[in-house]
Order: structure tokens, then sequence, then C-alpha cells
């Protein structure tokens, strides 16, 4: 087993406290995660993705509505389309597994035309909201579970710049709205990622009420944490994290074909009232 303060060393690129822990294989599991960009071509077990759609379905649902689905594209043709539309990101087509999470609004449609029924409450933005946090939810435990066969995997939020064209590529009915995506696959041994350092937790965790100004002094210090991160693992990044952060909201470049994405949410029937 991991050493758990190192495991925190790593996470937070200092130890955060020293308090007696409580620690199992679970935790360090999930506190291990990392994104993997680079994929042997091995094929997964028979199996495998059952039991990763089976974990996925065990996550908390609202109301038990389930409101998720997703596709899972193997075929090499189709990953290379896929490729294309998610900014040419090579462990897309390099993965043997793609996954891509739908927010599914489209099944509970049927369902109630099936019956006679209108399904009015879907043209408002409170069940899309449902919908993205169901499928989030059970993606994230996907994730957990390939961990835990010693699969890698990394979140491919890009499909959502050419929305319509992995829609069309895909065959999604309205009401069906593709989230994000995730390659999923057996980590290339020769390439390995590190554990990226995360924000202090005194900028994230709040007692009581929330506080904004009392986070100034986390965040310069993981400016700090984040190029002393970016020297260790050679990579020539200028500026600081909130450089960088602040840079991506301060104009629409770094949306993109996202900019457009209301529209494209009407065009695929939500009203988003």
């Amino acid at each position: 087993m991991t050493n758990p303060l190192e495991l925190l060393r790593s996470r937070y690129g200092e130890i955060p406290f020293n308090d007696e822990l409580p620690w199992n294989d679970s935790i360090e599991k999930i506190l291990s995660h990392r994104s993997v960009r680079s994929y042997l071509p091995d094929p997964l077990p028979p199996g495998t993705l059952e039991l990763l759609v089976a974990a996925a379905q065990s996550a908390a649902s609202s109301a038990n509505m389930q409101t998720w689905s997703v596709v899972a594209v193997e075929d090499e043709q189709r990953k290379e389309e896929l490729y294309k539309l998610a900014n040419n990101q090579a462990h897309v087509k390099q993965a043997p597994l793609f996954l891509v999470w739908l927010a599914d609004l489209g099944r509970l449609a049927y369902i109630a035309e099936s019956r006679g029924l209108p399904h009015v409450a879907l043209d408002y933005i409170e069940l899309l909201i449902k919908a993205i946090v169901d499928a989030s939810v059970a993606a994230q435990n996907a994730i957990v579970a390939a961990e835990s066969l010693g699969l890698g995997t990394i979140y491919i939020g890009a499909i959502r710049k050419n929305t319509q064209e992995v829609a069309t590529l895909l065959n999604l009915p309205p009401f069906v709205f593709p989230v994000f995506g995730m390659c999923v696959g057996y980590p290339n041994p020769e390439v390995k990622p590190a554990i990226k350092p995360r924000l202090p937790q005194p900028a994230v965790l709040h007692r009581e009420t929330y506080k904004l100004a009392e986070q100034e002094d986390a965040i310069a210090h993981y400016n700090d944490i984040m190029k002393q991160f970016y020297t260790e693992q050679n990579m020539n990044v200028a500026g600081d994290w909130s450089e960088h952060s602040a840079e991506r909201i301060a104009t629409l470049d770094y949306l993109k074909g996202c900019k457009n994405l209301r529209q494209i949410l009407n065009g695929f029937g939500f009203k988003l009232l």
C-alpha cells in the first residue's frame, strides 16, 4: 500500500494535514487518479464494458429517473471520426474503448409519448441539469471501477466543440445530449503521468458558510505549487494557474464551438425554460 502522506503530498504538492487518517484501498485508488493520454492497443477482457456500466448504474440517480445513457465506441473508423471532432486528441483513437456519456431525456419523452402523456417538464432547464448530474456521477463511478481493474481513463470534454456532428455520428434522438467522452484502456507503461496537484482545501472547503475573500492566500500558494510541478515535470509553461485560468475566461476563444451551445440544445429539443 502507498504511504498515505506521500500520496497526499502528490495530490496537494505538500502534506496538507498530519492527523492520523482512516485509510483503505478504495481511498488510495481514488487519490491516485491521474489522466492517461497514452494507451496500449490491447483489447479489454470480455465483460469489462458491462462491469463498468454496472458500476455506473450503481451511482445515485435523481428520483431514480436514470436520465443518462452511454454509447460505447470500439469501431476504428468511428473512433477516427470522434478523434477529429474532439480536437485531434490522439488518445481518442488510440484507446480500445471510447465512451460517450449522454444526458438522456429522450427515453423519458419516449415513455411519456407511448402512454399518451405530455412531457412539458422536459422543456425546463432543471431536468437537463438533473440529466447532466446523473451522467456525471455515473461516469465517475465507471472511472473508479476501471482504475480498480488496472485501466486508465481520461475525460474528453472537447466533443462538445462539435456537438451536432457528434450527435449525428452516434444517431442521437431528440432530448439526448452528449456531455463528454471518456477513453478507457490499459496505460502505456512507458508513459507515466504524474498526479497533478489540486487546490489547497482552504480554497474549496467552506465550513458553515461560503467565504470567497479567504481563498486568496490558498490560491496564491497553489500558484507556487503548480509552478514547482511544471518545473519537476519539465513542462515549459509560462505564468501560473491563476493566469492560465483567467485567460481562458477573458474571451470566447477558449469556448470555440461551445459558445453556441444554447442554440444547439434548442435544436435537440431542449427549450431551457
